[in-house]
């Protein structure tokens, strides 16, 4: 089961740090440094109407909460959001992943972070094993469920 979402923490993080629309690893990342205990995951946002299927998105968990910096972005109701984690990194792990990565690939942005070995694509961008699939498979479950054809 997911995270509830803390829409008041996201709105007062994204304002703190200038999120920016369809920036959203960018504006987790930034999220995850303002703030030392957090996690930063990356996965999959399924919601209500287009684009029909799940997206790719990063965002941050503090103790039990989901908070989401591009929240003010989505033009959605917080209580339209579902969030599917596919990968978790604590701050150390995820500094050392985008300095590496900026280091081997510096023609590339460094996020989204790659997952574990043997890599397969979910969506446009994301890699990742099977903790991408799982994630990935009961997000287009949700979105096909919350995303039903009009029977009338």
């Amino acid at each position: 089961m997911s995270k509830p979402l803390d829409a008041a923490l996201s709105i007062e993080i994204g304002k703190a740090i200038k999120s920016k629309p369809n920036d959203f690893f960018n504006n987790a990342y930034k999220a995850a440094l303002s703030n030392k205990k957090s996690m930063y995951v990356q996965g999959f946002l399924v919601f209500p109407g287009y684009p029909y299927k799940p997206v790719e998105h990063g965002w941050i968990e503090l103790d039990d909460s989901i908070v989401d910096p591009s929240l003010a972005h989505l033009d959605k109701k917080p209580e339209e959001l579902y969030y599917f984690p596919a990968h978790r990194l604590p701050l150390k792990k995820l500094e050392a992943q985008v300095e590496e990565a900026k280091e081997d690939y510096p023609e590339d942005e460094p996020l989204p972070v790659y997952g574990d070995m043997p890599y397969e694509y979910y969506g446009d961008v994301m890699l990742g094993g099977n903790d991408y699939k799982v994630a990935f498979d009961e997000a287009l479950a949700k979105s096909k469920e919350l995303n039903k054809p009009n029977q009338n």
